[in-house]
């Protein structure tokens, strides 16, 4: 027979649990709204600036730009962007599986690859595979600010200039929408200048065509501005995305901790409802027997 005071005090310490996981469902929850407003407001600018590099690069086909060229370095810059806390399911495994993966891949074909790590999970994760980080990275806010992002991204800008690096990419989970987020590899370095699918499918007509620039000041000066900016806007679009699908990620296991600790609370009581019959069962047995033996 079950012990029933075992039975409470189990049953009560899944209530305190189910109490602190629906807080934190809720922290999530209103955490994820903030995140998505930031991320949608950055999205727009980010598109279009892009959009106009590309525009730029195709009207003026005569200039050439450092961050558009290829190297040979035997070399990549990988950024990972993982968590600083967990209780988030699968999120963190899904982009460092991700991450180990393009960097065994960059092995295979000779190129080392020089890893940055941002958040504690992440860190963690290379360090007990026991593999080599460049830098680890742990002050970034919980909502990214442009200017924590900058410096990483002029970093990684000037390694690329100066040879050092053959490309740039960032592994992050991408938002797609409040039901799909997916581990991405993001190369930033060397820039495209295609444009991306869904501004070309916005154009009216279904044909984009090609704009006619008058430059003021010339081609090269304005692509010397904009294309570092296109850079940094990109990375700390990488980081926003990064954030929410993170929120959404520890909403989603949160809800689901919360979910499981009633089911658990439900077979507890039952559980305890058939012990304490038991018990009461017993003591009518008993009551019964000794008045017939009295009797």
């Amino acid at each position: 027979m079950a012990n029933r005071r075992l039975l409470v005090k189990r049953r009560k310490a899944v209530r305190n649990i189910r109490k602190i996981t629906r807080t934190m469902q809720l922290i999530a929850t209103a955490r994820y709204q903030a995140a998505f407003s930031r991320a949608m407001a950055t999205k727009p600018y980010t598109e279009k600036i892009a959009e106009l590099v590309a525009d730029l690069s195709s009207a003026a086909t005569d200039v050439e730009h450092p961050l558009m060229k290829t190297n040979d370095a035997k070399r990549s810059a990988v950024l990972v962007l993982s968590s600083m806390r967990g209780l988030c399911g699968g999120y963190n495994g899904n982009v460092l599986r991700v991450a180990t993966s393009h960097i065994d891949a960059l092995a295979a074909d000779g190129i080392e690859s020089d890893v940055t790590v941002v958040g504690k999970k992440g860190i963690g994760y290379f360090s007990f595979l026991g593999r080599d980080i460049q830098q680890g990275i742990t002050d970034i806010d919980e909502a990214p600010k442009f200017e924590q992002i900058e410096p990483i991204a002029n970093a990684m800008i000037d390694r690329f200039i100066k040879g050092e690096v053959s490309s740039v990419c960032v592994v992050y989970m991408k938002f797609i929408s409040a039901g799909k987020q997916k581990p991405h590899i993001m190369q930033l370095l060397p820039l495209s200048t295609e444009k991306d699918e869904a501004a070309t499918d916005e154009a009216v007509g279904g044909a984009a065509g090609n704009s006619d620039y008058e430059f003021s000041p010339d081609p090269e000066s304005l692509l010397q501005e904009l294309l570092p900016a296109t850079v940094r806007v990109r990375m700390f679009q990488c980081f926003t995305d990064a954030t929410v699908s993170e929120h959404i990620a520890r909403m989603v296991a949160m809800k689901a901790a919360t979910d499981a600790a009633g089911d658990m609370i439900t077979a507890l009581t039952r559980k305890y409802n058939r012990a304490r019959q038991t018990h009461i069962t017993m003591e009518l047995l008993d009551i019964v027997g000794g008045a017939n033996a009295l009797g």
